[in-house]
């Protein structure tokens, strides 16, 4: 069994025996179809002749059709060698069976055809084993269907004498298959000898071995027979001289080869390193006879291309070019942190020198900062797309696409790893997504692609598409793995303007929770504001409109020197701080020195801990408008001017003490005062507007300048206007802009009066103040307005000094204000049960909105608000 002969003569065998069981089983499915038709005939011919003979009409149609026509069936039934002939009516009920019980029973079968004229063959199994039955029907001269007749007879009974061939087949096989033996004995033993006794195994591993050695060798191999004919060549052989794929068996004169070469081969004549010609090679061959150790006639060549030297200077110059790609690829691509301008780069670099065409597909997310899903069907947005020309037929920028399963671009992004189609006509997949696209892709003659995901930190962000049209050569594997190398230099690039760009969003969020959400109720300006935060990370401008007592407006525009988070937070700090000092009345010079100790304490504090939280330096511009004087008191701690539009629409800046920085101390801060015009304009802003990497800020002030030159616009249309003028094409700054048109309170909103340091003058003012009411038409509030003046005016003669003088506002709500030359503050007090003074404030404090305390150079204001309604 181990020999080939032995094999051979088992197989050969075992056809045989296979052979003749076939033919048995199909002699016996072929008996067993004859005897089923043969069963189904001779049941239809017995039901048609009964129903045909002469008497069964009338037979049917007598008072007792069963003792007519049951001694008949009988006979006709062991007449015809079936097994039953019955006889119904059109309802199925059995006149005549062969067990007598059975008559006047319901027929088993179909009858529904034959009772349409129709005869019905079925086969059935019932008690005396599987039977063919036929129903025909007994039709009157009217052709009317009268009666029905069944015959049946069991498929065994027909077949019996199929059974009887069976014994002859079976010797049949058994002669063949001993002349079969016979014969494979004899050619084994042929075999065995033509083998030398070689086992299967042995013989296999020889032919491996040498057809292994022969095709893996790097020169070509070549056996020519005495007639020169080509006998074998190996694949290198084929290579060298490009041999056509059928030239074994053919003269070496056929094959197309150089002449030279073909006159050697056919010669037989030794040679030795003779180079030869052939095409745009120079060969070096060998070539010796094959007849001098008693061999067939003949000769093998061997064939040597001496222009592999050449092959290697060009390899040597393709990795050249591809370093130089990647060298330019590690600089090109991640120049910013701009995720669409970083998928350009790459699409920049790659083309043409790797691709004709890239196109570059981030998932949605990425593109708001976040990580993709770890799901099927995601979404993605193509951010790049370049190539060799313009009208190419890809989706274009900005498109949203869902790639289908069975592209690359969806296989690659799902599996992680890179999907080449060396030739795009051949491959299927990607047609499923656009199939009309997909046709113009082609029709455009891009014939081969190379996909790979931008995968960083073990994080798919996308996929870049590399497609070839120009070069006919497909893509290959050295090309994936320098498409893999450039997508590996974007793929980190973008993951970290991904990071940064979520770093943004939060920045950005975290400074719009931490600025005003909108203007206060107030009736000293009218405000319009913009805040744009930075392209390339957010800073912290910051602005603020805080109501004033005595209807006075503070404005705030403040600029914190950084980026990102920490620049934020930081704007949040002196944002609050600058609120918790203005509840404090006071003056700007007064309230910039306090937030500047505040900067210096926490640079302090945060440099002796190591903390990376110290302020580098701080800007702010605080100004207190007053709507009944017009004046404007304003200071500044490093930050630029303001402009002050007046009302014929010439602009100037207003010349303010250049104060330091916030945080750098040493320099006390100076007041300013101007005087506003009615229909002029205050224009505050930070240095974003106006300084600009590539603008010089005299250029930016000079284009602010004009653009504030109309002053009949509202505030609104003023912040359009001035930024439709200067907002730069990439804003690399947080912009600030506050535009204020001032209000001014009428004389008849304001009562004032001197009173004179007497107690008994108390009851003149509050006569004078219910008069002013009265001709104000607040005559509900005349009690209480009596009463808090009272007690302000009775604790200015008791505890401070003169001149003391009262004055009314008369704006969205009641201002009673009381001056004195005093600077001592007065302090709310509880007074217990049985103490006799104490309570003035407190009723003050009870029946107004709020009110407070301010200092002025002579002294100081106690004011109180109280509602008009």
């Amino acid at each position: 069994m181990r020999r080939v002969s032995g094999q051979v003569f088992v197989l050969q065998v075992l056809i045989v025996i296979l052979l003749v069981l076939a033919a048995g089983a199909e002699l016996i499915l072929q008996a067993q179809r004859d005897s089923q038709r043969e069963a189904s005939n001779r049941s239809v011919a017995v039901a048609q002749t009964f129903a045909h003979s002469p008497g069964i009409i009338p037979a049917l149609q007598s008072p007792n059709p069963t003792a007519v026509l049951q001694p008949l069936t009988e006979a006709a039934r062991v007449s015809s060698g079936v097994d039953f002939i019955v006889v119904m009516n059109t309802d199925g009920v059995r006149y005549t069976h062969p067990i007598p019980n059975r008559i006047g029973k319901k027929f088993v079968g179909t009858i529904g055809p034959a009772l349409h004229g129709q005869v019905v063959t079925e086969t059935i199994k019932g008690t005396i084993g599987p039977l063919e039955q036929a129903v025909v029907p007994v039709t009157d001269r009217s052709g009317k269907v009268v009666g029905l007749v069944s015959a049946g007879i069991t498929i065994s009974k027909v077949s019996r004498a199929v059974n009887r061939q069976l014994p002859i087949l079976f010797g049949a096989a058994a002669v063949a298959l001993a002349l079969a033996m016979g014969g494979t004995a004899a050619v084994s033993r042929r075999l065995r000898r033509q083998t030398h006794g070689l086992e299967p195994i042995e013989m296999t591993r020889m032919y491996e071995h040498h057809d292994a050695v022969l095709h893996a060798v790097r020169e070509g191999v070549l056996i020519v027979d005495g007639d020169g004919r080509l006998l074998l060549a190996n694949d290198e052989a084929a290579r060298l001289l490009e041999l056509p794929p059928n030239a074994e068996g053919r003269h070496v004169g056929e094959l197309g080869i150089a002449p030279h070469m073909a006159e050697l081969l056919a010669s037989g004549r030794v040679a030795t390193d003779e180079m030869l010609q052939s095409g745009d090679r120079l060969l070096a061959v060998n070539n010796r006879p094959t007849d001098r150790n008693g061999g067939p006639p003949g000769s093998v060549a061997t064939l040597r291309d001496s222009t592999e030297l050449r092959l290697l200077s060009g390899r040597a110059e393709a990795a050249r070019k591809r370093l130089k790609l990647l060298y330019d690829a590690g600089v090109g691509i991640g120049t910013t942190l701009d995720i669409q301008r970083t998928a350009q780069e790459l699409a920049q670099v790659a083309v043409p020198r790797f691709a004709d065409f890239v196109t570059v597909d981030l998932a949605e997310p990425v593109l708001r900062g976040e990580e993709p899903p770890i799901e099927e069907g995601t979404q993605m947005v193509r951010v790049a797309l370049g190539g060799v020309r313009k009208n190419h037929p890809f989706y274009s920028l900005g498109k949203t696409i869902e790639f289908v399963r069975s592209t690359p671009q969806a296989r690659g992004f799902d599996r992680g790893s890179s999907v080449i189609e060396p030739d795009l006509r051949l491959a299927s997949g990607w047609k499923t997504q656009d199939p009309a696209r997909a046709k113009r892709v082609l029709d455009y003659g891009i014939h081969s692609l190379i996909t790979v995901p931008l995968n960083a930190r073990g994080v798919v962000l996308g996929v870049a598409s590399f497609w070839r049209s120009r070069d006919p050569n497909p893509f290959d594997e050295d090309d994936v793995s320098l498409a893999e190398e450039l997508v590996i230099r974007a793929a980190v690039s973008i993951d970290n303007a991904r990071r940064y760009t979520r770093e943004h969003k939060m920045a950005v969020t975290l400074q719009h929770s931490l600025l005003p959400r909108g203007v206060p109720e107030q009736s000293a300006v009218d405000v319009a504001y913009r805040y744009l935060p930075a392209q390339e990370g957010v800073g912290g401008d910051w602005f603020d409109v805080i109501p004033l007592p005595g209807s006075r407006v503070a404005l705030v525009v403040g600029d914190v020197v950084g980026h990102g988070l920490h620049a934020s937070a930081t704007m949040g700090r002196l944002r609050t701080a600058v609120h918790n000092f203005t509840s404090l009345d006071l003056s700007p010079d007064e309230l910039l020195g306090h937030l500047d100790e505040l900067v210096t304490r926490i640079d302090r504090e945060e440099t002796s801990r190591g903390g990376e939280g110290a302020i580098t330096g701080a800007t702010c511009l605080y100004a207190i408008y007053d709507p009944v004087s017009g004046d404007c008191t304003m200071s500044r701690a490093g930050h630029v001017l303001p402009a002050l539009v007046r009302p014929d629409g010439t602009v100037s800046f207003a010349d303010l003490p250049a104060g330091p920085p916030l945080g750098l101390g040493g320099l006390p801060f100076q007041n300013a005062r101007l005087r506003l015009e009615p229909g002029s304009q205050l224009v505050m802003y930070t240095d974003g507007l106006v300084d600009e990497r590539d603008r010089d800020i005299d250029v930016g002030l000079d284009m602010l300048t004009t653009a504030l030159s109309h002053v009949d616009r509202p505030a609104e249309e003023t912040c359009d206007a001035v930024l439709n003028a200067l907002l730069p094409a990439r804003q690399s700054d947080d912009i600030v802009l506050l535009v204020a048109r001032p209000q001014f309170l009428g004389a008849d909103q304001i009562a004032e009066w001197d009173v004179p340091f007497d107690p008994a003058a108390v009851a003149g003012v509050r006569a004078q103040v219910t008069e002013q009411l009265t001709s104000w038409g607040l005559v509900e509030a005349v009690f209480t307005t009596e009463l808090v003046l009272s007690e302000l005016i009775t604790n200015a003669i008791r505890y401070a000094s003169s001149p003391i003088r009262v004055r009314l506002i008369r704006d969205r709500t009641l201002v009673c204000e009381v001056s004195d030359g005093s600077s001592t503050s007065p302090h709310l007090r509880y007074a217990a049960t049985m103490d006799e003074g104490g309570r003035g404030l407190f009723l003050v404090a009870q029946l107004a909105d709020r009110w407070g305390t301010r200092y002025t150079s002579g002294g100081k204001v106690i004011w109180a608000e109280l509602p008009l309604a």
